[in-house]
């Protein structure tokens, strides 16, 4: 769904996932019975992907899409050292840690849940910055931000401590300066059973019990 999405950034077309796996939290539950039913009757939904632009070691650019997240992981057995900057304001100095998820509310029920990020509603035009197993500062939450924002992550030890950055699932190597904003340009339009929209996904998320 992520790759047939990106593949048509260009289009105005919206789009029905159907779910005939396992899990898949962006898509419709199949139904050979009652597809053409459910189709008649889906609700439109619309959002925007984040942009990821990263310099790496070489200096070279490259630029990619996240519908969910970005993800910024060290890449070797070293902690990765990171400054993270929301805008012209520094808001953590250097964080320690296997890494930092910067979440959509689409996403953020996924790799962002995982690692205690909050679930964002879907229409809060909010951002989720969560670190991934921090050490220092230990109990840095993180931080949930306005999508107009540009959030700027600088690598303070790229030689020793090399992270990587990934959009969704698109990796790049060897990262030095990664600059993350909503790209409001992208729409996505999204169809969903009437009963099994997105925004009552989420909300079923945030109603869910811890053990179930």
């Amino acid at each position: 769904m992520l790759q047939t999405l990106k593949k048509n950034k260009k289009s105005k077309k919206s789009f029905y996932g159907v779910n005939s796996g396992n899990y898949g939290f962006l898509m419709n539950k199949f139904s050979s019975k009652n597809i053409v039913k459910n189709l008649s009757r889906a609700k439109l939904i619309s959002i925007s992907p984040l942009e990821m632009v990263v310099r790496n070691k070489r200096n070279q650019v490259k630029k990619h899409l996240a519908i969910n997240e970005v993800s910024i992981l060290r890449q070797s057995r070293q902690a990765a050292s990171l400054s993270i900057y929301h805008g012209s304001k520094n808001i953590i100095k250097k964080l320690v840690s296997d890494g930092v998820l910067i979440s959509t509310p689409a996403g953020s029920t996924a790799y962002n849940l995982s690692v205690h990020g909050p679930i964002l509603s879907l229409n809060s035009k909010k951002l989720s910055i969560s670190p991934i197993s921090p050490f220092r500062p230990r109990r840095w939450k993180g931080k949930i931000v306005n999508d107009k924002s540009k959030i700027i992550i600088k690598n303070l030890n790229p030689k020793k401590r090399p992270i990587s950055a990934v959009a969704d699932n698109l990796e790049v190597r060897n990262a030095k300066n990664i600059i993350i904003k909503t790209n409001q340009k992208i729409k996505f339009n999204l169809l969903y059973d009437k009963n099994r929209s997105l925004q009552n996904k989420i909300k079923l998320e945030q109603l869910r019990n811890e053990t179930s």
